[in-house]
């Protein structure tokens, strides 16, 4: 939130929210960018919470926005971003400690993914990424004045510009460097993301078919 600047962001975990708090430092006035240099130092600034009605209604004066992703894909890069790429269950103090014996500590995708609910139980990480992303939203999309895809940033980068009278750019950030894709996966693994995804597109749903409608 930027009081100043009367804008409120919603940050979902996997659904461009680094790019976005990086562009939001530029325009705080209680923040000085230069000195953020990484992208935990941005969320340190910035963390992400989950989704409260009321505290949510008390910012009605402000331009109150979220951004949201493709719910599939924002689960699979749970997986190569935060598995492959960070390693959060190598840094896993469960793991660690052997409280999950039988759980594998780089697994598989299939395993990963038939396994999610115990991986999210043994790493508060990769819990916090690969919750539904309704719990950061709310369900209800209304309680937006704006509900952007990840293929629009360059549209909320120009509404913040137009907005805030700076030239600003959206820029990349945290993007997985690997590449997974559902056909990559087992059926068992297929039917937990469908199951683990169901009621995000249920509520998503009408924002996310924007796009195939264009």
């Amino acid at each position: 939130m930027l009081t100043d600047r009367r804008i409120a962001y919603m940050a979902v975990p996997k659904a461009g929210c680094s790019s976005v708090k990086t562009t939001l430092a530029r325009i705080d006035p209680a923040v000085d960018a230069a000195r953020l240099t990484d992208v935990t130092a941005v969320h340190g600034v910035y963390p992400t919470a989950r989704f409260r009605p009321h505290r949510w209604a008390a910012l009605s004066d402000h331009f109150r926005f979220t951004v949201v992703r493709d719910p599939v894909r924002r689960l699979l890069s749970v997986y190569t971003d935060r598995v492959l790429q960070k390693g959060d269950l190598r840094h896993s103090r469960k793991m660690q400690r052997g409280v999950f014996p039988d759980l594998p500590v780089e697994p598989d995708p299939d395993t990963f993914f038939c396994r999610l609910g115990d991986y999210m139980a043994a790493s508060s990480s990769i819990k916090h990424h690969a919750i539904s992303a309704w719990l950061f939203t709310g369900r209800d999309l209304t309680a937006y004045d704006r509900v952007y895809r990840t293929d629009e940033m360059d549209v909320l980068a120009r509404d913040l510009s137009r907005r805030t009278g700076m030239a600003l750019s959206m820029p990349r950030r945290n993007a997985s460097a690997a590449r997974l894709s559902l056909s990559d996966l087992s059926q068992t693994a297929r039917r937990a993301i469908e199951a683990h995804t169901a009621a995000d597109y249920e509520i998503l749903g009408p924002v996310l078919r924007q796009r195939a409608a264009a």
